[in-house]
């Protein structure tokens, strides 16, 4: 783990994986609800780095940081929300045969796994979820999307994730989901938030949390 002081209030710790990122921002919440961590105020994950900020003494809390065991998450750690979803993508075929599979297979692989909310970014309420296996690791688009309908399930490279608006996008769209992951009028807004444990069902399946 390596850290670096942002600013005179903010501490950049930065790992190797999404793995790692997961577990020491598991972590972090656990040192933080434990108070821990003084006045931190935020805890933001991204793809190799959580950023604490409001740190009063960056350096002394990176050398505590790095003398704590930070155990692997565990599988089942975090709530569990499941997403239905109708496998109408427009390039759900291209997906198929991309893992060499049969159109109508690709809800099963997906629905298989147990996705988790890595971290937040690119629009509020998305989520990139890992989880994929790396044989099913997909490129972005070539050219992409200028509109990506909202609730579109998409995949690119080890993330998958739902787009929350209608946005300009290159992932690749296997499905989509009337449920809105992003709703201002709901506390809270976000349906996916990092560390939350993700499951996407054929449609009908409903939602849980």
């Amino acid at each position: 783990m390596r850290a670096l002081a942002v600013g005179r209030e903010a501490l950049l710790l930065e790992v190797d994986s999404a793995a790692e990122v997961a577990a020491l921002h598991a972590e972090l919440v656990r040192r933080r609800e434990a108070g821990e961590l003084g006045a931190v105020r935020e805890l933001v994950p991204a793809a190799r780095t959580v950023l604490l900020d409001g740190v009063r003494e960056p350096a002394a809390l990176a050398a505590r940081i790095a003398r704590w065991p930070v155990p692997p998450l565990a599988r089942a750690e975090g709530p569990l929300v499941t997403v239905p979803v109708r496998y109408d993508g427009p390039d759900l075929a291209e997906v198929a045969a991309a893992w060499g599979v049969a159109g109508r297979e690709v809800a099963g692989l997906v629905g298989g796994i147990e996705f988790r909310v890595a971290f937040c970014g690119f629009a509020p309420g998305f989520g990139y979820l890992t989880g994929l296996p790396e044989r099913l690791w997909l490129p972005r688009r070539a050219t992409p999307r200028t509109a990506v309908p909202a609730g579109s399930l998409a995949l690119a490279g080890e993330y998958a994730g739902v787009y929350p608006r209608s946005s300009p996008g290159g992932w690749q769209l296997i499905g989509s989901t009337e449920v809105p992951v992003w709703d201002p009028g709901r506390e809270p807004a976000a349906l996916f938030a990092p560390g939350v444990r993700v499951r996407f069902a054929e449609a009908g399946a409903g939602v849980r949390g």
